[in-house]
């Protein structure tokens, strides 16, 4: 029944056909540097898509959504979450997935999985699908530095913290060899699993057709991977002459809501909240940096939020935006510390898993009450690394003379000057174990699983989420809606009765204004100065390299 309240908020509502172009990019959120968020400022984010579809599912306007499956650099999890979303506004409404090609001659598994959650694909006459199974290369070192005059000398716990392995280590061990084919095989079982089960095939028919990769369109039509060969203005045509639709109805997922909630504006009642507190990137003391290479995030601007959650009486529940390799051990028990007093306060904690939750990373996750993740994510690797890069071969090499004054005989532990003495390398391994038995004991405790149990699993080894839920380390599947309901379930509240907001300031004026005190959350965190320390930092993480922290997953596992 049409209310005057319903009028006035169709006012703001046209008929409107979504769209959402992958080749335009999306991003998980804004970034914290105002100026690199102003660069951003058009791109649709995660949480701009989930909101859109929320809200589209119950706008009678909108006819249908239109997705350009575009290949691009984005993560598995990403298309993955993307995808959930895709599927959750078919539930209700059409929804059409359309590509030039999936990959030429390049692999292209991950967008076509995020294709079959739309109800139709369409693919291009001179395109393909280039469907074969993921990839990841493992790179060792030791040559190179071997040329370079560099000794690594790293201590690990244990087998599969591998980062020994990549700078030290000859060939590849059996543990490191294990554990990447076991990460590679359970992403593909997922991927045949989801296809087969959106396309409405048999498992081993999908197998077979990865098998015979690259797949003609003609061959993909015959064989129910796709449902039309044809172009991009045929695909719009087709759709909206289907729905009823006209071309000046098309709108990007990112510029239909924003229209006013007139419902909520009106209604007069202060809604519950539920916040949200980002902790992406590796994890550091202090403040963080936005520089050279994306950025750290501080356990103090953590800790702020934390303790800026339990002041506001409106926030019921906090959900933990992980996406981090992990870093320092002392950074990551610090936050952990604020997350155990957040859920004392009597608020429920949600961590939500990205791409990446692993080491420190999931050391900041486990104090949760309920962790959730994408199956695609990449989590574990509970262990610790310590050691360093000597550097005196190098030196030698390039004729250059350096001598080291010490207050101390053993006042260097960590210099790269020289290599470790006897007692030097005793007391770095007592350390080592020190670090490993806090994290494995905490996890236990954390995740209500016996000690032997726990270490069992840890021992630096890298899981998928599936894989982690299976063990007990992660509790639910799904991405950011899940978190959001299984938030709001452990809170009483519903999930569409409360909002969804960042813990602080919000826009760019406030990530600019600074806090008045250490209980205040304000502007971002510290800056990165562009030395040559902190280049050479950010060229080691674009290579996937360990330069973090004893808790960092040891090299970037990309998934192609």
């Amino acid at each position: 029944m049409s209310t005057p309240l319903n009028k006035l908020q169709s006012m703001f509502h046209k008929p409107s056909v979504l769209e959402l172009d992958l080749a335009r990019g999306v991003i998980e959120i804004r970034p914290n540097s105002p100026l690199q968020a102003m660069q951003v400022l058009n791109a649709t984010t995660m949480s701009a898509l989930r909101d859109a579809v929320t809200e589209a599912i119950k706008d009678d306007h909108v006819k249908g959504l239109i997705v350009h499956a575009a290949n691009n650099t984005l993560p598995v999890s990403m298309l993955d979450e993307i995808a959930l979303e895709i599927e959750r506004f078919g539930a209700h409404k059409p929804t059409v997935a359309w590509a030039e090609t999936f990959g030429e001659l390049v692999p292209s598994l991950a967008m076509y999985k995020l294709a079959t959650a739309a109800k139709e694909i369409w693919l291009q006459p001179s395109g393909m699908l280039t469907i074969e199974g993921y990839e990841s290369q493992i790179l060792l070192l030791k040559g190179g530095f071997n040329k370079l005059g560099l000794e690594p000398e790293f201590g690990q716990r244990h087998e599969y913290k591998t980062a020994a392995n990549t700078y030290a280590a000859d060939e590849v061990t059996e543990p490191h060899r294990e554990m990447m084919h076991s990460l590679v095989g359970d992403l593909l079982e997922d991927a045949v699993r989801t296809i087969a089960k959106r396309r409405g095939l048999d498992e081993g028919f999908v197998r077979q057709a990865l098998d015979t990769s690259p797949v003609t369109p003609e061959r993909a039509l015959e064989a129910g991977l796709i449902d039309h060969i044809g172009y991009r203005d045929q695909v719009y045509s087709t759709a909206l002459d289907a729905w009823g639709a006209k071309p000046d109805e098309l709108r990007y997922v990112n510029r239909y809501n924003l229209k006013p909630d007139i419902a909520k504006a009106l209604s007069g009642r202060k809604r519950k909240k539920i916040g949200v507190v980002p902790i992406r990137g590796p994890i550091v003391t202090g403040r963080g940096s936005a520089g050279l290479n994306g950025q750290t995030v501080g356990a103090d601007h953590i800790d702020e939020q934390l303790r800026a959650a339990q002041r506001d009486d409106d926030i019921v529940a906090v959900i933990l935006d992980v996406d981090s390799p992990g870093g320092s051990a002392v950074a990551s028990d610090f936050v952990r510390r604020g997350v155990l007093q957040l859920r004392e306060s009597g608020r429920k904690v949600v961590a939500r898993m990205g791409g990446m939750a692993a080491s420190g990373g999931y050391f900041v996750s486990m104090g949760a009450d309920e962790i959730v993740a994408l199956p695609s994510t990449l989590t574990g690797s509970i262990g610790v690394l310590g050691g360093k890069l000597v550097t005196q071969g190098l030196y030698e090499k390039l004729g250059l003379v350096r001598e080291s004054v010490k207050s101390t005989e053993d006042g260097m532990l960590m210099s790269p000057a020289e290599p470790f003495s006897e007692d030097e390398w005793r007391r770095l391994n007592e350390w080592l174990d020190r670090v490993y038995e806090d994290f494995t004991s905490k996890a236990a405790e954390d995740r209500g699983i016996e000690y032997g149990q726990l270490e069992s699993m840890a021992r630096g080894r890298v899981w998928t989420g599936a894989q982690a839920v299976e063990r007990g380390l992660v509790d639910y599947l799904g991405g950011r809606r899940v978190a959001q309901e299984r938030a709001a379930l452990l809170a009483e509240v519903d999930v569409d009765d409360v909002d969804i907001v960042p813990v602080g300031p919000g826009g760019l004026l406030g990530k600019l204004v600074p806090a008045a005190s250490s209980e205040a959350v304000g502007g971002t965190g510290g800056t990165q100065p562009l030395g040559a320390e902190s280049m050479l930092k950010a060229m080691l993480r674009e290579m996937g390299l360990h330069v973090d922290g004893a808790l960092s997953l040891p090299y970037r596992i990309t998934i192609r």
